[in-house]
């Protein structure tokens, strides 16, 4: 395997999950800051590799690549590795998994932590109660599922243990004061995958690179990165 890849990213953003995806496999690849302090996530030069503006983007021999789930369907079935492949009886039911974290667990954190983009300020209590009571299901549903498959909560990771657990760590810490709703040790099978993930080498790379501290998942600190502003 000798080609690179080059993942524009920003700390503690969602190309954390792809800078772990890229760690597991032992993947060659080169970084390049978003810095989302000055906006540069809308900077010509980024909407030129990505139009809609979003962190992050993957350089591949095939052209750029975003969202979050496409990447790691990319990178799984690229190396074939972390996921069960095409013709794989378990592929179906890993899909629908990987899309339920894309498209409801992962979006609804992101309204939880920008309430204010999706209502008006006097509505801002009543939206954050149903946004945590769904997240709570969310998160039951993978909870009852983790350690069943080969894909969650297993001993080999694939990309969604990686997609959930850095959901996890989310969830604990933004935004900041208004994480009441949250308890890990609601989920113990998903505690159990983030303290396993957290002994994995691809996890040690990524605290490093982006200063998660020692237990990124499992008992998460804000992030204090080399490089960048984690936002």
């Amino acid at each position: 395997m000798t080609q690179c890849y080059r993942l524009h990213y920003a700390p503690d953003n969602a190309s954390l999950i792809i800078r772990l995806a890229l760690e597991e496999l032992a993947l060659p690849y080169e970084t390049l800051l978003v810095d989302r302090s000055t906006s540069a996530q809308r900077s010509p030069a980024y909407l030129a590799i990505n139009p809609a503006g979003k962190i992050p983007t993957l350089e591949t021999p095939q052209g750029p690549i975003s969202e979050v789930g496409a990447i790691l369907i990319y990178l799984s079935e690229a190396h074939q590795r972390m996921a069960p492949q095409i013709g794989d009886s378990s592929r179906p039911a890993f899909l629908k998994w990987l899309f339920f974290t894309a498209n409801s667990l992962h979006p609804d954190l992101a309204m939880q932590f920008y309430l204010h983009r999706y209502g008006p300020a006097e509505a801002m209590e009543d939206m954050h109660r149903c946004t945590s009571q769904r997240l709570v299901g969310h998160l039951t549903l993978l909870d009852q599922l983790s350690g069943t498959t080969s894909w969650l909560g297993a001993d080999h990771p694939s990309v969604l243990d990686y997609y959930v657990a850095t959901c996890l760590r989310w969830a604990a810490l933004y935004p900041m004061g208004e994480t009441d709703w949250f308890d890990l040790s609601a989920y113990p099978k998903l505690m159990r995958l983030a303290q396993r993930l957290e002994t994995r080498p691809a996890v040690t790379a990524a605290i490093r690179a982006e200063g998660l501290g020692p237990t990124p998942f499992s008992a998460p600190h804000y992030a204090t990165p080399p490089e960048g502003v984690a936002l």
